[in-house]
């Protein structure tokens, strides 16, 4: 039986440490972020892993910060763990902390390795249209997703997946990997296999501005972009009020050579629905959402929020009330 100490902070960790408790093995304890502000009125608020290690009484830690706290080494030293096993932590972990455990920690990770390192690469590998990704357990060091890579599982993306949907199926996929890998450590430290620098990309961490919908982009790009960010931070535009309009889904609409703007609406009835024009094609906005309101399919939108062809969507400073013709 190991002895393993779990790392993780959000909902992604939640189906990994689960599958650590269920195991044959033994949780010490949770390592999990600090509680943070939240919501409109800032309230304190327990990360999920929290949540979940309370539910399940099991000893949680919350660190500030893990390099240079002598004080939190010791009380891992002390614990004595075999192994471990971390999933979106947050921090980079120290050296110091790598060495305790005999078997090493090890490092559940949403892409396929090397490609992905870095803070959200659920939500770039739909961004930049990929057709797979998958799941990467790793020896940590100290690098950022660098170390050697003990097994690897691919997952084919739906086109239908968006950011919340491929989340949830790439931490349940993690989760049943650590089920099936740790018993390989009852054996011994099982052997990873170096990542190839050369084939490295990196994925910055997600900032809402990154969502605003340029419309000379592609209409694939700008599907890509609300799969993506979607259901946070979410992909956006503005009407014409200058009201910024949520776009929770979205469709290709191949429509080459249509020779207008990029932004202009091309229809909104209850027959074709809210399409757009892009740099090339349009797309249809199948469920958006107006500030203040709730998210609605662009038929029910249109019912009580008439839109006139020709209108411009985009930002008020840039757009109006411009008509075609």
């Amino acid at each position: 039986m190991l002895k393993i100490i779990f790392m993780g902070t959000p909902d992604f960790a939640l189906p990994v440490v689960q599958a650590v408790l269920n195991s044959n093995h033994q949780l010490l304890a949770v390592v999990t972020q600090p509680d943070r502000p939240k919501g409109r009125g800032k309230l304190l608020t327990p990360p999920p892993v929290k949540v979940w290690a309370m539910e399940n009484q099991i000893p949680v830690y919350q660190p500030l910060k893990i390099r240079g706290n002598q004080d939190f080494l010791e009380k891992i030293e002390r614990l004595n763990p075999d192994l471990i096993v971390t999933a979106a932590y947050g921090q980079i972990l120290p050296g110091n902390l790598l060495d305790i455990p005999p078997l090493g920690c090890i490092n559940v990770h949403a892409s396929l390795l090397p490609e992905y390192r870095g803070a959200s690469p659920i939500q770039q590998v739909l961004i930049d249209g990929r057709e797979k990704t998958g799941i990467s357990i790793i020896y940590m060091d100290e690098g950022m997703d660098t170390g050697d890579i003990i097994i690897q599982q691919q997952l084919a993306i739906d086109p239908e997946d968006n950011a919340g949907h491929l989340h949830d199926r790439l931490a349940d996929m993690g989760a049943n990997m650590i089920s099936a890998i740790l018993n390989l450590f009852v054996q011994g430290k099982p052997v990873g296999t170096p990542q190839d620098p050369k084939k490295a990309t990196y994925c910055s961490k997600i900032d809402k501005s990154m969502g605003e919908i340029q419309w000379k982009k592609s209409a694939e790009s700008i599907c890509n972009l609300v799969r993506g960010l979607t259901p946070w931070p979410g992909a956006f535009t503005f009407n014409s009020r200058g009201r910024r309009l949520k776009v929770a889904k979205a469709l290709t609409i191949k429509c080459p050579q249509h020779g207008y703007a990029p932004g202009t609406v091309l229809t909104a009835d209850q027959l074709n629905g809210l399409q757009v024009a892009c740099g090339r094609d349009a797309i249809r906005i199948m469920q958006l959402q107006e500030q203040g309101g709730k998210q609605l399919s662009d038929l029910d939108y249109l019912r009580g929020n008439p839109i006139e062809v020709g209108t411009k969507l985009g930002r008020p400073e840039n757009t109006g009330m411009n008509k075609i013709g």
